[in-house]
């Protein structure tokens, strides 16, 4: 249950309990969060692990080098900067550049095209936002309406698979090439995961932030343990929810957590600022109404 003994503005967090699971930019969400009036609570909820051994991407690779690859779809800029260095263990990086360079590129975003610009390439296509694989799709669509029938189609994916896309490109007539990368595994340490956890159960925090859809499924992996899912559920419909797009936001919706903001633009900064915004507001009207959420 919300705490309505804060002094609350619609300007900011004013002194609010801010809980996220942000882990590489666990200390810039948390400078963030207190930037804009909070309290921050923020435990790390997933760490990447690179594959060992690498079968699939030195496998895409070894196709690359053969002319074998039609089409090159690029969801992260973490993962391509990972491939590459996979690559560079067995292969000079001029080969690789070139070969990228006699394939049609597909860039799922800004983070992305900035990987492929580091090897002075540019991407045939770019995703617009919010930059799902729904929107991916439809400009792969565009610029090739006779389908895909004959190509062959690498997928740099991203800590787990989009079973999704890879069957919608398969439907296209595509040959598909899944390529894992890394992956996401929870932390070593769950302890500051779990007390982030028990704080929302038990209505100390006002607002949850999440910033990708692996958190969401990481946090519900870990109260699943202990059978405290209900509880959970029961807690974030008394919170503040905020998604930091589309795709975290379907996951929630698909763990049954309604979605309370999503921000203007998909960026870590805009989603705690638009937030801090909307805090006041929200815990008001919660302070009236004690029922669970009916949804976005």
């Amino acid at each position: 249950m919300v705490d309505s003994s804060h002094p609350l503005s619609s300007t900011g967090f004013s002194g609010v309990t801010v809980a996220a699971f942000e882990s590489r930019m666990g200390k810039e969400m948390s400078h963030l969060i207190t930037r804009h009036g909070g309290k921050p609570l923020v435990a790390p909820s997933m760490q990447e692990i690179p594959l060992e051994n690498n079968i699939q991407a030195l496998e895409f690779g070894q196709q690359l080098l053969m002319g074998h690859i039609d089409l090159v779809i690029l969801l992260t800029g973490v993962g391509t900067r990972r491939l590459v260095e996979v690559w560079k263990t067995k292969w000079k990086l001029e080969l690789l550049t070139r070969a990228l360079g006699q394939t049609s590129l597909v860039a799922r975003g800004p983070k992305s095209v900035m990987a492929l610009k580091e090897l002075g390439l540019m991407p045939s296509l770019v995703v617009p936002e919010p930059n799902t694989w729904e929107d991916l799709l439809r400009i792969v669509d565009e610029s090739r309406p006779e389908g895909l029938k004959g190509m062959r189609v690498a997928v740099q994916e991203y800590g787990v698979t989009n079973p999704e896309l890879i069957q919608a490109l398969t439907v296209r007539g595509a040959d598909v090439l899944p390529v894992p990368v890394y992956r996401w595994a929870l932390p070593d340490d769950l302890e500051p995961l779990m007390q982030v956890l028990n704080s929302i159960r038990e209505g100390r925090v006002e607002v949850v932030l999440f910033t990708n859809a692996a958190q969401v499924d990481h946090i519900f992996q870990v109260v699943n343990w202990d059978d405290h899912s209900e509880q959970l559920r029961m807690a974030l419909s008394q919170t503040m929810v905020a998604s930091i797009g589309q795709i975290t936001s379907d996951r929630l919706k698909h763990y049954g957590i309604s979605v309370d903001l999503e921000p203007s633009h998909p960026k870590m900064g805009i989603l705690v600022k638009e937030a801090s915004q909307r805090a006041g507001e929200f815990t008001r009207k919660e302070r009236n109404c004690s029922a669970p959420k009916s949804g976005k």
